[in-house]
């Protein structure tokens, strides 16, 4: 390096030290409410961040301040960030370095660590698929190493070939808990060789060292397309936070470490190669604390917060930029036009055709999911996908649903749409932090959107036990910043799918597996899409209202079929979340006796939620109380008859005469 380069690390190392020391000074003064030092580990963030490109995603953690001020975020907005003024990088929503910005590509963390590693997956994906020379990077420490989302991470980048750079920030504890007690490897590094791919040890409070490894590193994960993973031997010279103390740490350790303290012993090195003077550095220290002051003034004048709940509300989702489904096909007709003409299609066909057209209105679109390539999908809804657009677009992946959500959630920070094959809804559980933390959570935190559809084959009546046949939408439509879609006919299948994949927001897309080769229905050729959040008015009535969703949809109408003396009303709500309250309440409002059916189970299922709001808004229209038709409060049997006993199915005649009757 250059002597002038030499002098510019040491001034960003030399940066967020004071920046630290500062901050402690705020906390005891009660100006911040939490902070996660990074005093004796900057080495790190510092040499990594200068050894990428500015346009490469990094994902940092709680202590890697380096990253963000290495990426020249003015320091008037960290501070603003971190005194939780609006004019910050949340708007107030979020705590120290829970947050990202696109513009500076730093991917904003969350409380659980791990799902950070698959996201910087998905952004090598990206690179990968757009040819580009370049790499990711991502923090864990060591105790995240532990967690589940570090194994699938890793084996994932090795299966995939990925360009990303996984270092780990050894410190020797996770809180309080010594790595003795996380790991019986003898070093972390050791566990690259499990997943095929290369790794090295290194001195992480040696900046020169942590630069020069990740700028070699970085050059052998473009030229080769793989993932490197990197140990950095570190300590921290705080607590996990400044809450926690440091009691529990043996004070011979604080000894030694001091002794190595990163931004004392590179001051060394350049006093001693005659690079920079003693009295050089005392400059730098003094411009450096007149710019944190002056930065820290301008943060103080920012507005109070004001809470606006109309744009708390506004800022869960991210926008759609254009009306895709109005654009004009191939044909010169639109889209509009060409819906007259149809083909007889079952419920299963009606899905692939809306991913198929989806795939080629979309080359930014990639489909996920276990054996969805040659084999087609556990039910062959993707047959023949990776013949049609190749195995780039058409990926098979790992047994490792966290991982593969995270990826998705990369893939979207550089542009590409996603849809993941969950095999199986009750598969969900295994990705679920991604899902409700992750995906649902960050527009809302800092204004990136996530567009990945999740598609999730549900239900019972298949004798499937209870680990394929749960219904668990309830789960998810609670979950502000998720869109939960739920069709039940063919061409409702096929418009809703187009729109889901149209919209920039995480959308659970549910399948029913009773309904895939059960239903026929005309479906329009063209690529067309159903308005998510519009319940459809399925049959009109005046005696009673089922309101309902998927397979309930065809039990309401089978048993409407035969009792016609019971002139029954029939909305099918298609969306979870956002529901239609205009719908529902127009139809409770016209019976006066509404029931909800679903095939969730009674306690804790959407029908509860829409009971108490018709209740609260239509009660004066009401001729009855709200009443449910759910199924058992028990998990779903395997045997047949005691499936059929546990479904709602079978409840529903009793219900409909209660309401009737009363």
């Amino acid at each position: 390096m250059q002597q002038d380069e030499l002098i510019s690390l040491y001034k960003a190392i030399l940066l967020p030290r004071m920046i630290e020391e500062k901050m402690l000074v705020l906390l005891r003064q009660g100006k911040i409410s939490k902070w996660f030092s990074g005093i004796g580990q900057e080495a790190i963030s510092v040499g990594a961040t200068a050894a990428m490109q500015q346009d490469e995603w990094i994902m940092p953690l709680h202590r890697n301040l380096g990253v963000f001020t290495g990426r020249n975020m003015p320091l008037s907005k960290l501070f603003m960030q971190w005194q939780g003024n609006k004019e910050g990088y949340s708007k107030g929503r979020e705590r120290s370095f829970h947050f990202g910005s696109k513009e500076h590509f730093v991917c904003g963390m969350i409380s659980h660590l791990g799902p950070q590693l698959a996201i910087a997956d998905g952004v090598a994906l990206a690179y990968k698929l757009k040819n580009q020379a370049k790499c990711s990077l991502a923090f864990s420490g060591d105790g995240g190493t532990s967690e589940g989302d570090f194994h699938e991470a890793l084996n994932t980048a090795a299966v995939w070939d990925l360009p990303v750079i996984f270092i780990v920030e050894n410190n020797g504890y996770g809180l309080s808990t010594p790595v003795n007690e996380q790991y019986r490897c003898e070093n972390l590094v050791d566990k690259a060789k499990g997943y095929g791919m290369e790794g090295i040890k290194i001195d992480g409070n040696n900046i020169l060292e942590v630069y020069d490894t990740i700028k070699g590193v970085r050059e052998y994960c473009i030229k080769n397309q793989k993932p490197y993973l990197v140990e950095c031997i570190t300590f921290r010279m705080r607590g996990h936070e400044e809450a926690s103390g440091v009691k529990y740490v043996p004070t011979a350790l604080f000894e030694e470490w001091e002794k190595k303290d990163p931004v004392k012993k590179y001051e060394e090195w350049l006093v001693n190669e005659n690079i920079i003077s003693a009295a050089d550095i005392v400059k730098l220290k003094a411009e450096t604390k007149t710019y944190i002051e002056a930065e820290l003034n301008e943060a103080y004048k920012a507005n109070k917060i004001v809470p606006d709940s109309e744009e708390e509300l506004a800022d869960v989702y991210a926008m759609r930029s254009i009306d895709i489904g109005q654009r004009t096909m191939d044909s010169g007709r639109s889209a509009t036009e060409d819906r007259q003409l149809t083909t007889e299609k079952k419920f299963i066909n009606a899905i692939s055709d809306g991913l198929r057209q989806s795939m080629q209105t979309h080359p930014n679109l990639i489909l996920m999911g276990q054996d969805i390539a040659e084999y087609g999908g556990a039910f062959k809804v993707t047959e023949g996908f990776a013949a049609e657009f190749g195995k780039a677009r058409v990926r098979n992946t790992p047994l490792c649903e966290s991982a593969i959500v995270g990826t998705a959630l990369g893939l979207s920070l550089e542009g590409y749409k996603t849809v993941m094959e969950m095999q199986f809804a009750d598969f969900a559980t295994v990705g679920f932090n991604q899902i409700i933390n992750n995906l649902a959570k960050i527009h809302y935190r800092w204004g990136q959107n996530a567009d990945v559809v999740i598609r999730m084959p549900t239900g019972g009546g298949v004798g499937a036990g209870p680990f394929h046949s749960q219904s668990n939408e309830a789960w998810f439509a609670r979950t502000p910043g998720l869109k939960v879609v739920y069709p039940s006919t063919p061409e409702d299948a096929k418009g809703l799918m187009i729109a889901a994949i149209n919209d920039p927001n995480p959308v659970m897309f549910f399948e029913h597996k009773a309904l895939y080769r059960s239903i026929n229905g005309a479906v329009p050729d063209a690529c067309y899409e159903i308005e998510i959040g519009k319940a459809k008015l399925v049959q009109q009535g005046n005696d009673i209202t089922v309101i309902t969703y998927g397979v309930g949809v065809h039990w309401a109408l089978e048993y409407a079929g035969k009792n016609l003396n019971i002139s029954m009303e029939i909305l099918d709500l298609r969306t979870l979340l956002p529901l239609d309250y205009d719908g529902i309440k127009r139809t409770a409002e016209k019976t006066g006796k509404v029931l909800i059916l679903h095939e969730d189970s009674l306690t804790g299922g959407v029908g509860g939620e829409i009971a108490a709001w018709i209740n609260e808004h239509c009660f004066d229209k009401l001729d009855a109380p709200v009443m449910r038709c759910a199924s058992m409060d028990t998990p779903i049997p395997f045997n047949l008859e005691l499936e059929k006993n546990f479904m709602a199915y079978s409840k529903l005649g009793e219900m409909v005469q209660r309401l009737i009757n009363y």
